[in-house]
């Protein structure tokens, strides 16, 4: 890696970490530099403006996604143990310092049109999408019921990680994941296939 895009990514950590706990509105130029030694016009030669800064600790956050639940949760078996393992990971994603950016950053973003907001809208449907993807596979697998909606599935599994976020980071319910964990089962024991059921 080229050393100006070492520093690139290193400022990208960086940003990251911080939009964790002050948010993407709280995130500015000037703190950043401080937080990473730098001056303000060698971040700017880095991303040219706030706009462009916030669209790439977005993408920065999506590709600490990946690697953190998606890459991982692939190198499990097709099908219900995938989907299980894609909603642990996700769980723990959401329990590290500052909770899930995204559901912070959807919170902040969903009346503030612009390219920040347009990446994280993206990110936010590539995800749904795995997850779907994930249920049809399911389906495939003869894991799940071949008349299972995969999208709505999505849905309902992203519904149960919002509710877990809340009542984790907001209400700091101690029942938190106990709770998104039975919902969970719930889900996916009404989506498998007769055969897949215990007896």
């Amino acid at each position: 890696m080229a050393k100006g895009e070492a520093t690139r990514q290193a400022i990208l950590a960086c940003a990251f970490d911080l939009a964790k706990t002050v948010g993407l509105s709280g995130l500015s130029i000037g703190r950043l530099a401080e937080d990473t030694a730098l001056s303000k016009s060698g971040l700017f030669a880095h991303f040219g403006s706030k706009e462009a800064l916030l669209v790439a600790v977005v993408e920065e956050a999506t590709r600490q996604f990946i690697a953190f639940v998606i890459a991982p949760a692939l190198q499990k078996p097709r099908g219900e143990p995938r989907v299980r393992e894609l909603f642990e990971r996700w769980v723990h994603w959401g329990q590290r310092p500052g909770g899930c950016f995204f559901v912070a950053a959807v919170a902040e973003l969903d009346d503030r049109p612009g390219p920040p907001r347009d990446a994280l809208i993206q990110a936010c449907k590539d995800w749904l999408e795995a997850l779907a993807t994930a249920a049809r596979i399911s389906v495939a697998e003869g894991h799940f019921r071949a008349d299972l909606e995969p999208d709505q599935f999505a849905f309902d599994v992203y519904g149960i990680m919002l509710g877990f976020h809340t009542y984790q980071k907001f209400l700091r319910s101690p029942e938190s994941l106990r709770r998104a964990r039975e919902s969970l089962e719930r889900l996916v024991v009404s989506a498998r296939a007769p055969a897949a059921r215990p007896r």
